[in-house]
């Protein structure tokens, strides 16, 4: 596989820690980017998005994905395949996408159904679901994010699974 930035995203529980992980852990030479380390290293005066951000929390979203196309591109110039996972929602996505030009790059959206992402939040030792509910974020996410790339339904097939299926996108758009 030709060395390139592969973004995945979805929606929070969506798989998108794991499936990256097990996706670089198989590649030759790789590095996982969690765009969200950029939002834990705000110590004080950080703004949590919600279903109604304010200006600010839209500010240090935005500061979020440049560090984040910044490091991605650092990697891939120091010959790292890249990667990415982060939430990319709706228009957000193309701007990210944009911030990454002209990289080669793959887009990976993980779209499981709402009772899954339901099932894995209650079982995660996190909650991401502050302000909005599963439901609301999947229908926002399923209509306004472009239908670009592998969108990869992961309700009932295994972390490693949805691996292979991603590895076999991969090798099969080689340009």
């Amino acid at each position: 596989m030709r060395q390139q930035i592969i973004v995945i995203t979805g929606i929070m529980a969506a798989g998108k820690s794991t499936v990256s992980d097990l996706l670089a852990a198989r590649l030759k030479k790789a590095v996982h980017l969690r765009g969200d380390i950029f939002r834990k290293m705000i110590v004080s005066g950080r703004v949590e998005m919600s279903s109604q951000p304010s200006e600010e929390a839209l500010s240090q979203l935005g500061l979020r994905y440049l560090l984040t196309a910044q490091a991605a591109k650092a990697y891939y110039d120091a010959g790292f395949t890249v990667v990415i996972q982060d939430n990319y929602l709706g228009e957000k996505l193309s701007e990210f996408l944009q911030m990454l030009e002209p990289y080669p790059m793959s887009v990976i959206v993980l779209c499981p159904d709402v009772e899954a992402v339901r099932k894995r939040e209650n079982n995660r030792n996190k909650v991401g679901y502050v302000g909005f509910t599963v439901e609301e974020l999947h229908a926002m996410f399923t209509v306004t994010t472009p239908h670009i790339g592998l969108w990869l339904d992961t309700s009932s097939i295994s972390a490693e699974q949805s691996v292979d299926r991603i590895m076999d996108y991969l090798q099969s758009s080689i340009r």
